[in-house]
C-alpha cells in the first residue's frame, strides 16, 4: 500500500505500474492538468511539484520540491503531494501566485505552474531568503518568454513575509496525518518497498531481475526517454537506515538513499570547496531526490560526485542481508558501467576521510551550461603539503574515461617537489594531457577534454599558492 495526501485528501493505492510517475498519476489519473510535462528528463522544471514530509530538525513539515516527470509513486509515502491546483483558497490566489501577477512574471504560462511550485516550496522554507536563495530554488524552472527578473523580483517580495496559508493553518492536523501512515505495509506488488535490510534481501532474493531505486531521477529515463516498461522495481525509499549521516572524528558516513540536497549541509561543512560543484549538480529539485548511492552504483563515466569520493580516498559499504564488507571506491569500478556488487548486495554506505590540516581539495566542473548539465569534464584534485612540499596528491577525475578513474602517475611524478615550483605545472599539465583517452561526443572532443584536464591542473596550482591574486572563478552573476 502506497498512503499519502493530496492536498488534504487521503490516498491509499494497492496497485500501481512499477513506473508510474507523479505527472501522469496526477495528470492521467487525478486529471490536474496545471502541471505540464515539458521535457519528460527533469532538465525544465514544467512538472514540478512539492512534497510535504516531516521534518526530522523540527516539530514541522518541510517543502521538498521535485521533477515529477522523473519521480516514481514510492517516493510519496508518507507525505503531503501538493500540485498548482490546490494553492488558492476560496477562489483568492495563494501569495505566491498573486507576487507572480502583481511583478508580471508570466507571458505564455507553460512554465508558470513550475515556477509558482517552486516559489511555494520557498516560501514555506527561509525567512527572507536573499537574491541567491532565490537562484538556487529557482534552478531547476526554464523560461523563455517573460526572462528571470519578475520571476525572481516576484520571489523575493512574496517570500519576505512569513508564510500565512492553509498549508500553514493546517500543518499540525497534516502531520499528524503523515505520521499515521508509517505503520504497515508499503509498496505495491510491483513497486516493492522494503523497510530493513533482512526486507530488502528477501526482495532482490524474490525478485533477482527488479532494479534498486531510490531517487529514480537517473533510471527514470528508461521510462520517459527511452520508453522502456519497468515491470517490477525495489524501492528504498522507506530504508530509513540508508537515509543516514553520521560523523566520527576521522570521517562521515552517509546513506546510500539519502538525498544529496539532506546530505549537503554536512558535506560542505567539512569540505567547503565542493560547493561550486555541489550547487551545480543539476538543480534543487534533482538534488532533492537524488543520492550519493545512485550516482556512485550506477556507475556512470560522467557522474560528479565518484571523482570527489576517489579523491577523497571514500570506503563503500556493500551489504547482502547478511554480511556486510567494505570496497574501497578506487577497487569499486572495473568497467563501463561494472562494479564489484554482486548479485545480491547492494550499496548501504558512504565512508569519507575528514580533512586533514595541511590537506587543500579543489573541484571543477566543465559543462556547457552552468547549472543543470551533465559534465563534459569533472576534476578534483586534493593536495597534501608538507612545509610547501608535496607530500601526496589524489586525484578523481569523469568524463575521460570508461570509468570514473585517478591519475596515479600524477602523485608519481610530484611527490617531493616544492609546490610553489613553476615546474610541477608544466610537468602537472603534461602528465593530464597525456593520461587518458576520452571519446568525442556531443559534450565535447577529446582533444578538447585532454586540454581542459592540463589546464584545470594549472587553475588549481594557481588557486593554491599562497601569494595567489588571481581570479580564476566567477564569483557574482549579478
Amino acid at each position: 500500500m502506497i498512503r499519502f495526501l493530496l492536498n488534504q485528501q487521503e490516498v491509499s493505492l494497492s496497485s500501481a505500474d512499477a513506473d508510474l510517475t507523479l505527472l501522469d498519476y496526477i495528470r492521467e489519473q487525478r486529471r490536474l492538468s496545471g502541471t505540464k510535462e515539458g521535457c519528460a528528463a527533469g532538465d525544465c522544471g514544467a512538472c514540478t511539484l512539492v512534497l510535504a514530509e516531516p521534518n526530522s530538525q523540527s516539530d514541522g513539515l518541510f517543502y521538498r520540491t521535485v521533477n515529477s516527470c522523473i519521480t516514481l509513486m514510492s517516493a510519496v509515502h508518507g507525505k503531503q503531494l501538493i500540485s498548482v491546483e490546490h494553492l488558492s483558497e476560496n477562489n483568492t490566489l495563494h501569495p505566491v501566485q498573486q507576487a507572480l501577477v502583481d511583478h508580471h512574471g508570466s507571458q505564455c504560462g507553460f512554465c508558470t505552474p513550475g515556477f509558482i511550485m517552486s516559489m511555494f516550496a520557498l516560501y514555506h522554507q527561509n525567512a527572507q531568503p536573499n537574491r541567491d536563495d532565490v537562484l538556487n530554488a529557482l534552478s531547476g524552472n526554464l523560461c523563455r518568454c517573460t526572462g528571470y527578473k519578475p520571476i525572481i523580483d516576484a520571489t523575493l517580495a512574496v517570500c519576505a513575509q512569513a508564510p500565512d496559508d492553509q498549508f500553514s493553518r493546517n500543518e499540525t492536523e497534516t502531520l499528524k496525518q503523515l505520521l499515521s501512515f508509517d505503520t504497515g505495509t508499503q509498496g505495491t506488488p510491483n513497486l516493492i518497498m522494503p523497510t530493513d535490510r533482512k526486507a530488502l534481501a528477501h526482495a532482490k532474493a524474490q525478485h533477482p531481475d527488479a532494479q534498486l531505486v531510490a531517487g529514480s531521477t537517473d533510471l527514470s529515463l528508461q521510462f520517459t526517454q527511452q520508453l522502456k516498461k519497468g515491470e517490477t522495481l525495489i524501492s528504498l525509499n522507506a530504508m530509513s537506515e540508508l537515509k543516514t549521516c553520521t560523523t566520527n572524528e576521522h570521517s562521515i558516513t552517509i546513506g546510500a538513499a539519502l538525498p544529496l540536497n539532506d546530505a549537503m549541509p554536512t558535506l560542505l561543512k567539512y569540505f567547503p570547496t565542493l560547493a561550486e560543484l555541489l550547487t551545480r549538480f543539476a538543480s534543487l529539485p534533482i538534488r532533492n531526490q537524488a543520492t550519493i548511492g545512485g550516482n556512485v552504483a550506477n556507475a556512470s563515466p560522467i557522474g560528479d560526485l565518484p571523482p570527489v569520493l576517489l579523491a577523497l580516498d571514500a570506503k563503500l559499504h556493500l551489504d547482502n542481508g547478511t554480511d556486510k564488507r567494505i570496497v574501497p571506491i578506487r577497487e569499486f569500478f572495473t568497467g563501463y558501467r561494472q562494479t564489484q556488487l554482486a548479485s545480491d548486495e547492494w550499496l548501504a554506505h558512504i565512508e569519507i576521510p575528514k580533512l586533514k590540516p595541511k590537506q587543500r581539495l579543489a573541484a571543477f566542473k566543465i559543462s556547457k551550461r552552468m547549472e543543470d548539465d551533465i559534465s563534459a569534464v569533472c576534476a578534483v584534485f586534493k593536495l597534501t603539503l608538507s612545509d610547501g612540499t608535496i607530500k601526496q596528491v589524489e586525484t578523481g577525475f569523469g568524463g575521460v574515461a570508461a570509468t570514473p578513474v585517478q591519475c596515479n602517475a600524477l602523485a608519481d611524478a610530484l611527490v617531493g617537489k616544492t609546490w610553489s615550483d613553476k615546474s610541477c605545472v608544466a610537468l602537472g599539465k603534461n602528465i593530464l594531457e597525456n593520461a587518458f583517452s576520452p571519446i568525442d561526443d556531443v559534450r565535447a572532443s577529446a582533444d578538447y577534454r585532454n586540454t581542459v584536464l592540463a589546464n584545470l591542473w594549472h587553475r588549481f596550482w594557481l588557486e593554491n599558492q599562497t601569494n595567489n591574486t588571481i581570479q580564476t572563478r566567477v564569483v557574482s552573476h549579478a
